[in-house]
């Protein structure tokens, strides 16, 4: 089995260094605005993840659980590159098919829909405050809405997972890959191997500009001159970081995140958890279609998350 620290510390070359526990400050949740709506509560909530800094997030929480202190499952649902951030998820807006926030809640789940960096109403100079990338950024952040979801009453802090489609989904692996307090990953078109990737379409094989940008890693360029044979770590690294937890793939037939990079990774990936003894913890999906989360592959994902978090 790969070592998973040694897994970290390779990805931290690339996104920069964790914080240390000095950034763990009070979250300082707070409830901005809130809504009753079919059979949930929406909370639009600002909380502190470091020192400095406030970020907001959706909390959607079932009628039936408000109040409850026997604690249920939880979801952390993480959007994809969209102006609206959190919204989507959270059903009040963008595509349909990525509402899954708002659909997990139907289901029993308490969800926090958080922004990503320099999304929604989120503002933030990453590289200000320190950061290497905003990738690390958002693995911090995510980590202190784990922190805030384990905080409610309504949360067993030991049936928490994470989602995401395309941004989201590659995020939901990091941080499922950095904090073990993540039981499931469901990862929408997050990723390829890094030997497909193609910059969206606009290069070669094994070219990782369009991960380069200061959205995203800029070490990448800096120092791995956008080439995939130079990175010290791939996706099937995150993957095995996660092991023996669960995760749920859907790489889609005609995505940008080209398929046959998703499938290799699928194909490393499956053997760890059959020897893991946990062979019903990995599953994946490739519906013929483009960059999307079709209803019945959404349905196959919540019931998987379902078993896993019970």
């Amino acid at each position: 089995m790969p070592d998973r620290h040694e897994t970290l510390r390779r990805m931290q070359l690339v996104m920069g260094d964790y914080p240390d526990s000095s950034r763990r400050v009070p979250l300082d949740m707070r409830v901005e605005d809130e809504f009753e709506e079919d059979g949930r509560i929406r909370r639009l909530v600002a909380f502190t993840p470091e020192p400095g800094d406030r970020a907001f997030g959706w909390l959607l929480i079932p009628k039936d659980r408000i109040g409850s202190t026997a604690g249920g499952p939880a979801m952390l649902c993480l959007h994809q590159t969209t102006g609206i951030g959190k919204d989507e998820p959270a059903g009040l807006g963008g595509l349909p098919n990525l509402k899954y926030a708002a659909e997990l809640t139907a289901r029993g789940h308490v969800t926090f829909s958080p922004d990503y960096p320099n999304f929604g109403q989120y503002r933030v100079d990453c590289y200000e405050m320190g950061y290497a990338s905003a990738s690390m950024k958002g693995i911090w952040n995510h980590g202190r809405a784990v922190d805030l979801l384990t905080g409610l009453p309504e949360v067993d802090a030991g049936r928490i997972g994470v989602i995401g489609h395309s941004l989201g989904g590659h995020n939901a692996l990091f941080a499922a890959a950095f904090d073990e307090r993540l039981k499931v990953a469901v990862s929408s078109c997050g990723f390829t191997g890094f030997a497909w990737n193609d910059n969206e379409g606009r290069g070669t094989y094994g070219d990782l500009t369009d991960w380069s940008h200061s959205g995203y890693m800029p070490r990448i360029k800096e120092i791995y001159h956008c080439r995939a044979d130079e990175m010290p770590w791939d996706f099937p690294d995150v993957l095995a970081a996660i092991v023996p937890r669960a995760v749920f793939v859907n790489g889609t037939k005609r995505d940008f995140m080209r398929y046959e990079g998703v499938v290799h990774c699928v194909n490393v990936t499956r053997p760890l958890y059959e020897q893991a003894g946990f062979p019903e913890r990995f599953d994946s999906m490739h519906p013929d279609c483009q960059h999307d989360f079709p209803p019945d592959v959404r349905e196959l994902a919540y019931a998987f998350v379902d078993r896993i978090l019970g």
